[in-house]
């Protein structure tokens, strides 16, 4: 018996994510260029959303979907979906973590092994005819203490590739215990103050965690520490960070994200970059990549096929 199950593809993905639902007798459609106004007007003849980032599920488009029984993100974070007021009108939200976990993981550690030992730097001068031992000196993450703030998909997976490098790997969550494995050791934030060498963030975007990384945070670390963060960019407040290093308390800085990308997280408009992103562009002690932590060949079917499971189990096939 056909489904009559009808899903809109918002943004492109894995093209096995529609052709897989095809197949079992979902209704997909492709509309990538469908502007908000006709998605508003098209919604209530859909069953399910598919999306990456390019619009905002809030209120006034849950509103109009009146036959939705659920949204998906081909991702992880979830700040551009009202999920709370979704739920509420019987609407599942879900979103593939599990997906790029792995890809996370790798970038961040690439990240801070290309901080520490100067690798872009050291590019750079080879390139030009430099050659600087001594000035492009490394440093080793052995035995340094790694504090992980968010010990969810990401975090765990930074923490298993941190394994074999001879660290101590701590990890806080604010809201979960018992969170111990063979990876990392569960602390508070009091020890990761104390301790921390090299910090992580894999953190979601909210209120609670917006800007939560600003000065007065990093001061409470005793020690200089290194700042890595393939969460998102406004859990850093730029001005802070840039300050900090200014002062010194903060060595250097890995960035898959900005406070500053758009919501879509595809363009930065050179003419309205502030001073501190100058700072930060212009810095040897800073890594910078455009949001691609998770954006792995591998990643992109993985979160397909979690997707797929999610949206069949629902519709119990």
């Amino acid at each position: 018996m056909p489904l009559n199950v009808k899903i809109l593809f918002i943004d492109s993905n894995h093209p096995c994510l529609h052709e897989i639902l095809t197949k079992s007798g979902f209704i997909c459609d492709l509309k990538y260029d469908w502007t908000r106004e006709k998605i508003l007007k098209e919604l209530p003849a859909y069953d399910g959303i598919i999306i990456r980032s390019r619009i905002k599920i809030d209120k006034e488009l849950i509103d109009r979907a009146q036959n939705l029984k659920f949204i998906a993100r081909a991702g992880a974070g979830m700040e551009n979906i009202d999920c709370e007021y979704a739920v509420s009108k019987g609407i599942k939200c879900f979103n593939a973590p599990e997906g790029n976990r792995d890809a996370v993981g790798e970038h961040a550690v690439g990240m801070a092994l290309t901080l520490l030992n100067n690798i872009t730097k050291a590019d750079r001068e080879v390139r030009q005819g430099v050659w600087l031992r001594e000035e492009n000196r490394g440093t080793e993450i052995c035995d340094k203490t790694i504090g992980i703030i968010g010990y969810g998909n990401m975090g765990n997976a930074f923490a298993r590739r941190l394994s074999g490098f001879g660290a101590t790997t701590l990890a806080y969550d604010k809201y979960k215990t018992g969170l111990s494995d063979k990876w990392a050791k569960e602390s508070t934030m009091e020890e990761l103050f104390e301790r921390v060498d090299i910090l992580s963030l894999h953190v979601p975007l909210t209120d609670e965690t917006k800007f939560m990384v600003n000065s007065a945070f990093l001061n409470k670390f005793r020690k200089k520490i290194y700042l890595i963060n393939t969460a998102r960019g406004e859990v850093v407040k730029t001005d802070d960070l840039v300050e900090q290093m200014k002062a010194g308390k903060v060595l250097g800085a890995c960035l898959d994200v900005l406070e500053f990308e758009s919501a879509s997280f595809e363009k930065l408009n050179p003419e309205e970059m502030p001073e501190p992103l100058q700072y930060l562009i212009h810095s040897d002690r800073v890594v910078l990549t455009p949001h691609i932590a998770g954006w792995s060949y591998e990643s992109h079917k993985k979160i397909a096929e979690a997707l797929i499971v999610k949206i069949k189990t629902l519709y119990r096939l």
